[in-house]
């Protein structure tokens, strides 16, 4: 006599995954302060977490998140786009002559338009002509960096308080201030209380002087999460950066989501050069995106090609380098002990996940960072200058292996090849 087993119940099934929710979010954050308030108390540093430095963050966080979404919907489609920093570029032109010329709103709509535009010239070169995703990204950068440097010679020469390499002030974009709960708020986080007036400092810095640029680049985040997760349109851009052939075999016209992917690209990345000129300086300036379209691209691949990690990462660059800015090397030099107590908190939970290869990694790392901040009482400003770069490189290489791109990402793909 045979006994019927059922497969289901004898096979092991894939290993549950994590799903972040709304609970698990706040705990997160609220973790996050707590540690944020004992390195307070710690370091004596109080401008670690105040109001100020978290809506500069917010300020340099916001054009490097841009940019990376822009890389997030270009490679999603499977196109690599090393061009972020030349669209970027066009886009703080186009927030610079339109803003200037016809107002603030107009300003935001020529980066976009500037940027799609970069975005365009990728995808005819890579989707349509097959060319090296690599070689037209660097050659936009170059193009674009050049081209605006003669555009802005010929709107702003002889513009009274402009130039060649700038332009005039730009009106400012509306901002959003809620005096009814800023002033009580600012109350509670001068207290210096105990993670009260932590949570204080952030509440304030949202209702403060928050510009609305600020609040729509929040909102794209949001709206690319459920355009490309919880879409059918976003299932069929996914799928042709994971199989093009595949895809093109269950009718998705794999050039136009192409198209459409790298253009929106374009236009985020424009948006992200237009913050720069109309929110953080009131201006174009030549130089003025300083290398932000790759630190996008840097912080999308540390979000593992997902909206909230690439906020994450994001928030993290733009973090360090407010800290930089602000407080110079003492608040850095605070930040090196929470630096070393994450890194060794890292080690044993890689330990535990029998990566003891990255544990003795983020291990020995940990140990230098504590050694520096015990050896020292201040970070000289040249190293405090390269925190945000350290920092970038320090996050990526501990995370790398846990990383996947879209199997198509990067390769080049010709019409009809599915048959």
């Amino acid at each position: 006599m045979s006994v019927r087993t059922d497969p289901i119940a004898t096979t092991r099934g894939p290993a549950k995954r994590f799903h972040l929710t709304w609970p698990w979010l706040l705990i997160g954050l609220a973790g996050i302060l707590v540690v944020m308030s004992l390195l307070r108390l710690v370091t004596g540093v109080d401008d670690l977490d105040s109001s100020g430095t978290i809506r500069a963050t917010l300020i340099a966080a916001v054009p490097i998140g841009l940019a990376g979404l822009g890389g997030l919907w270009s490679e999603r489609a499977g196109v690599v786009n090393i061009g972020l920093e030349g669209m970027m570029i066009l886009g703080t032109f186009g927030a610079g002559y339109f803003g200037y010329f016809y107002g603030p709103w107009q300003g935001v709509l020529g980066a976009i338009l500037l940027g799609a535009a970069g975005g365009l010239l990728h995808a005819v070169a890579t989707v349509y002509f097959g060319v090296d995703h690599i070689v037209s990204g660097v050659a936009i950068n170059i193009i674009a960096a050049g081209a605006v440097q003669y555009l802005a010679a010929l709107a702003f020469s002889g513009v009274q308080g402009g130039g060649q390499t700038q332009s005039p002030q730009i009106d400012r974009l509306p901002s959003i201030t809620i005096s009814g709960l800023s002033d009580p708020l600012s109350d509670i986080e001068q207290k210096h209380w105990f993670f009260i007036s932590d949570v204080a400092s952030v509440l304030r810095a949202l209702v403060t002087n928050m510009s609305s640029l600020t609040i729509i680049a929040i909102a794209l985040f949001v709206l690319t999460w459920w355009l490309l997760w919880r879409t059918a349109f976003g299932l069929r851009l996914r799928s042709v950066g994971e199989s093009p052939a595949a895809a093109e075999s269950l009718g998705v016209n794999v050039y136009r989501y192409k198209f459409i992917a790298v253009i929106v690209s374009g236009g985020l990345a424009g948006l992200a050069g237009g913050f720069l000129a109309l929110v953080a300086a009131n201006a174009f300036r030549d130089g003025q995106t300083g290398g932000r379209g790759y630190i996008g691209l840097a912080a999308m691949i540390f979000g593992n090609w997902r909206p909230g990690g690439l906020f994450a990462g994001a928030t993290l660059f733009g973090y360090t380098d407010t800290l930089r800015l602000r407080g110079g090397g003492e608040t850095v030099h605070a930040l090196l002990l929470l630096v070393a107590v994450f890194l060794v908190m890292l080690a044993i939970w890689q330990f535990r996940q029998h990566g003891r290869r990255s544990a003795l990694i983020a291990a020995v790392l940990g140990i230098v960072v504590a050694g520096i901040y015990l050896l020292s009482d201040e970070i000289p400003n040249e190293l405090a200058t390269m925190t945000p770069y350290v920092t970038t490189l320090l996050v990526l290489a501990v995370f790398s292996q846990n990383l996947r791109m879209p199997a198509a990402d990067g390769k080049i793909y010709r019409k009809g090849s599915a048959g």
